[in-house]
């Protein structure tokens, strides 16, 4: 079952003048089992929609931001709420949805684009992971091989220096 719920949280009295500077509304929706299906924070005037699993009485609590305040404890605010329930086909002549319409056309072609650019980055993102992959790895194996070179020729040069010890103690009889 599908719920959606439109409100305006305005003071009580329009003709004095507000002193709340920011009027804001948090919206609470628990199932019957008293879980948690919604919460969700809003400006002074929102829409909600919430699609239910479960039968049964739902709980819709509203809380003003305005209450969280000791200085604004005195204000007194007026809560207009329209609430539907069930589903609720879209009128497909009123110019309302049209206008809605063509804002989620457009909503959509920009989330395309965004998508197509973020897709572009992991793209060029891979490419340079698998250049600086392919560099990493050459210069691996040259450091490889530059180790096995000084390990070669520092044998080398050791197994020279005994034979040239060897030869000196034998030409100086030490041996």
């Amino acid at each position: 079952m599908g719920l959606r719920g439109y409100f305006l949280l305005e003071p009580w009295d329009l003709k004095q003048s507000s002193s709340l500077p920011h009027l804001g509304m948090t919206t609470i929706v628990r199932d019957p089992n008293n879980e948690v299906v919604m919460t969700k924070r809003y400006g002074k005037h929102g829409k909600f929609t919430f699609t239910s699993h479960m039968s049964g009485q739902h709980f819709l609590c509203f809380q003003s931001n305005s209450t969280r305040f000791s200085v604004f404890v005195g204000e007194r605010l007026k809560l207009h709420l329209d609430v539907q329930m069930g589903e609720h086909p879209m009128e497909r002549g009123s110019e309302r949805t049209k206008d809605h319409l063509h804002t989620l056309d457009d909503s959509l072609s920009h989330l395309i684009d965004q998508m197509m650019y973020i897709t572009r980055q992991q793209e060029h993102q891979r490419e340079k992971e698998e250049v600086f992959r392919q560099i990493s790895e050459e210069t691996n194996s040259k450091v490889l091989w530059w180790a096995v070179v000084q390990t070669t020729i520092l044998l080398s040069v050791g197994f020279w220096q005994i034979n040239r010890l060897k030869d000196f103690f034998i030409a100086k009889k030490l041996i």
